[in-house]
């Protein structure tokens, strides 16, 4: 496959992979930019980039380690959960989220992350562990699934509540999905872009954003469709068929980046 066509099937997981490990579309998008005009720069870098998904991944951690905290303090936050975001930022280690995010939502091996990240596997295991230690200690919150597939959303319904939270709600199409919300507004939504009757989870979702600053976790066999950096899209999304683990990561990062509380 060519350098060009094999960069362009893995960008738009490179893209969810800033956006998450970041917490702002717009910081994420910039340092996957800056990766790949490093490389048009860099023979070398662009000779690298012939080893895959795993070299594309290295190529931008190089860049992000490098320059991280100088452009995420540089961008204006967007909003009242990107500002809490960033304070967090400054207040923890980002090598702990990396790891976590590399080895689920990702789904790199340990060993494959630790390639990305320059580091040992143990290391790697260890901010993991470290990572998800400190998610943990965020509260519980009340979750909204918006899913018309019933054994899926049953299946996200035990893993909310296995990770601690309670279920506010699950819809099953923006109609129903608006009377909940009419009612209570959950602390985080699960949503499926297609739904039952051929509404758009997308729609759903702008109808609980019009009530507040929510975090949301699409859920999509179809990734591709929003990572395409044409317009806003979401920073979290989780692809079908999935993983418990993946969809938990991505709610613990949600969460975390989500949460506007005051740091202690």
């Amino acid at each position: 496959m060519p350098l060009g066509q094999d960069i362009a099937t893995n960008l738009p997981y490179l893209r969810r992979y800033a956006r998450a490990l970041t917490g702002a579309q717009a910081t994420g998008d910039a340092f996957v930019r800056a990766t790949l005009e490093a490389a048009l720069a860099d023979e070398a870098l662009k000779k690298s980039l012939e080893g895959g998904r795993v070299a594309l991944y290295a190529a931008f951690n190089k860049v992000w380690s490098s320059a991280y905290m100088e452009v995420a303090n540089d961008e204006a936050p967007a909003g009242e959960h990107e500002a809490a975001a960033k304070a967090r930022l400054d207040a923890i280690t980002p090598l702990n989220r990396q790891a976590l995010l590399l080895t689920t939502l990702e789904d790199f091996t340990p060993a494959q992350a630790a390639q990305i990240m320059e580091l040992e596997p143990a290391d790697v295991e260890k901010l993991v562990q470290e990572a998800v230690s400190e998610i943990d200690r965020e509260t519980s919150t009340e979750v909204l699934i918006i899913e018309d597939e019933p054994l899926i959303s049953m299946q996200l319904e035990d893993l909310v509540k296995s990770l601690g939270h309670t279920i506010c709600g699950t819809a099953a199409t923006r109609t129903q999905a608006r009377e909940i919300i009419a009612e209570k507004t959950p602390g985080l939504v699960l949503a499926d872009i297609q739904l039952a009757d051929g509404s758009s989870g997308l729609d759903a979702v702008d109808d609980i954003l019009a009530i507040g600053d929510v975090p949301v976790i699409f859920i999509t066999a179809y990734p591709e469709r929003l990572l395409t950096g044409d317009r806003p899209e979401p920073t979290y999304l989780v692809t079908k068929p999935f993983e418990e683990r993946t969809v938990s990561a991505a709610v613990s990062q949600a969460l975390f980046f989500g949460s506007s509380k005051p740091l202690d």
